[in-house]
């Protein structure tokens, strides 16, 4: 299988973190921008939507260009199931979470590329009862592909 460009796109960034402190990632910074957010001046407003927004715009594909999670759900088309490379939405404790399927793990959670993750890009294990939805570029042809089982990863605990 070939991987949506998007993902590819997004793995440049594993390792990108929040500098903490007074000071803020520029690259970070530039992804507010990327999606016509540049009022927001700091690393530390959650920017997980962010993240997957600047992805998405720098490979051709227009964003949701919202700082919300939950504006993915609105987004492109509604997925049944995932497939590698789709937006995935969660829930969690005070507002959403968003980014990008990569596979599952051997117990079944959703191994997810995603921003603000830890306070970094990485790649974390959710579990599926998490889910609000998946989506994918409106017009794009969705491939049949399931999703790999991966090694398993460490699951999320901070996403804001």
């Amino acid at each position: 299988m070939n991987e949506p460009k998007w993902l590819t796109e997004a793995r440049k960034y594993l390792g990108l973190a929040e500098v903490k402190g007074p000071d803020h990632n520029p690259e970070i910074l530039q992804m507010w921008r990327d999606i016509k957010r540049s009022g927001i001046k700091d690393d530390e407003t959650p920017w997980c939507a962010a993240f997957v927004g600047a992805v998405l715009e720098r490979v051709g594909i227009r964003s949701s260009r919202f700082e919300s999670a939950r504006s993915y759900l609105d987004w492109g088309q509604l997925l049944a199931l995932p497939v590698p490379g789709c937006v995935v939405v969660f829930t969690r404790s005070g507002g959403g979470h968003v980014g990008f399927a990569v596979g599952r793990d051997p117990a079944g959670n959703l191994l997810v590329l995603g921003g603000n993750q830890s306070d970094a890009v990485n790649i974390k294990a959710f579990p599926v009862s998490r889910v609000s939805g998946y989506r994918w570029p409106a017009g794009l042809v969705v491939p049949a592909d399931p999703l790999p089982v991966l090694g398993a990863e460490q699951l999320s605990e901070r996403e804001a």
